[in-house]
């Protein structure tokens, strides 16, 4: 099975990832586009300069692996891809030969933990648009990061159960601290699920925005709602 994840930034994606790759029948890849994503428009984004050196930057050789890839003595695939980074030109018919699952996140919240990390932030950068975009185009699984938060037992069975995989009670908890298959990024965005050893808690009331953050939620709410609409 290879399992492509599409989800934007600040989304539980990463957990999800260290989720998966906890279980031992499964290799993960973290995120293999940024690089050609970065490199195709160059979009100043942290550590840019060391994603580049770090990982291979063309789309094309990229897609080849998520198809070709073998993962050393697993018998599946976990890919965590963000919907933004599969810009015009980029080969996307690897992800037919994929179970395609849609992780969503209230982009209240979204907009409100990436303000943290990057100072400006525009709705290109958060990827509401083109995740339906995407959805619309490969269909697949819709899952909402809150009902994980809520319940994520019973969510991950859930999930598992969709895709025909037998859930495994070790995707619950991981060691804390890197992975070898984190990128090179992880030093800039991951610091709190490094610091992690599970599924946090429920979510407690939306964060209120104000000012370009109301704009950009407004702007990016009717994309959420509509996927939301579609969720297990």
């Amino acid at each position: 099975m290879r399992i492509a994840m599409w989800s934007g930034p600040r989304n539980l994606s990463t957990a999800m990832m260290y989720a998966f790759g906890n279980r031992p029948d499964f290799a993960v890849w973290d995120e293999p586009f940024y690089a050609p994503y970065l490199a195709a428009t160059g979009i100043i984004h942290p550590m840019r300069d060391d994603i580049l050196a770090a990982h291979e930057a063309d789309p094309q050789r990229v897609a080849s692996r998520c198809v070709d890839t073998i993962p050393a003595q697993k018998p599946h695939l976990y890919m965590k891809h963000m919907p933004h980074h599969m810009i015009g030109g980029f080969p996307l018919d690897w992800a037919k030969a994929c179970v395609n699952v849609h992780l969503i996140r209230h982009p209240a919240r979204v907009i409100a933990s990436y303000g943290a990390k990057r100072e400006t932030v525009t709705a290109r950068d958060l990827g509401f648009e083109q995740q339906v975009a995407l959805y619309d185009r490969l269909g697949g699984i819709v899952i909402d990061s809150a009902d994980i938060r809520a319940n994520p037992e019973g969510m991950l069975r859930k999930l598992c159960a969709q895709i025909d995989l037998p859930y495994d009670p070790a995707m619950l908890h991981w060691p804390a601290g890197r992975r070898d298959a984190d990128g090179v990024w992880a030093a800039h965005w991951y610091d709190a699920v490094h610091k992690s050893t599970g599924f946090a808690g429920a979510e407690g009331p939306l964060p209120e925005l104000s000012g370009r953050d109301a704009d950009l939620l407004a702007e990016t709410l009717p994309y959420y709602e509509q996927m939301a609409k579609s969720a297990i």
